[in-house]
């Protein structure tokens, strides 16, 4: 099993557009990631110039090109902007797994756009990727991801001890999962 698509789709929710991100949001990207606190749980650094900006972009093209995820950026309807990106990486076609990951412009948070974007993400992925499990490994001290996880389904699974090196130390990392048995009635009632 191959990764099941050859052009990236737009997804519409009921305020947002999803879409490919392209050279042209370099700039968004470099202001996205130029925020200590968006970057905070992430093994970025602060983005500083358009070139990082530009290196986002690519790794986003990247992903999809080699079949490994798909993220898309979320644009502001009113000012035409990214203000985020959402979408999966490290697919295991044999498994039939991926996992999600998100980020989002501090002016957007606490106003429920993410959940909007990610209820979308995971239906699609369930319903056009043939995924059976899409996991999301945060930072257990990043408490508002947990908390966004559970409220989309997720169910907390454990803890890897020092499972990664960032920032010059080791991290724990929590993992969550939804399988598609627990969004079936979803998924069906939706079509």
């Amino acid at each position: 099993m191959s990764f099941p698509l050859t052009e990236m789709p737009t997804i519409m929710t009921a305020r947002f557009v999803l879409r490919p991100i392209e050279r042209r949001d370099a700039g968004d990207m470099t202001m996205l990631y130029a925020d200590e606190e968006v970057v905070r749980y992430t093994p970025l650094e602060p983005y500083v110039t358009i070139e990082d900006g530009m290196k986002a972009v690519e790794w986003c093209t990247n992903i999809f090109a080699e079949g490994t995820g798909i993220r898309w950026g979320i644009k502001d309807p009113s000012s035409g902007t990214v203000i985020g990106t959402c979408g999966y990486l490290n697919y295991e076609p044999e498994h039939r797994r991926i996992e999600l990951g998100y980020d989002l412009a501090k002016r957007y948070w606490g106003q429920g756009i993410m959940t909007e974007v990610a209820e979308a993400v995971i239906d699609f992925g369930f319903r056009h990727l043939g995924i059976n499990r899409i996991e999301a490994k945060i930072i257990p001290d990043n408490e508002a991801s947990g908390h966004l996880l559970i409220k989309l389904g997720f169910q907390y699974e454990g803890k890897l001890r020092q499972h990664e090196f960032e920032k010059g130390r080791f991290i724990d990392i929590a993992v969550y999962s939804i399988l598609r048995k627990e969004r079936q009635g979803r998924i069906n009632s939706s079509k």
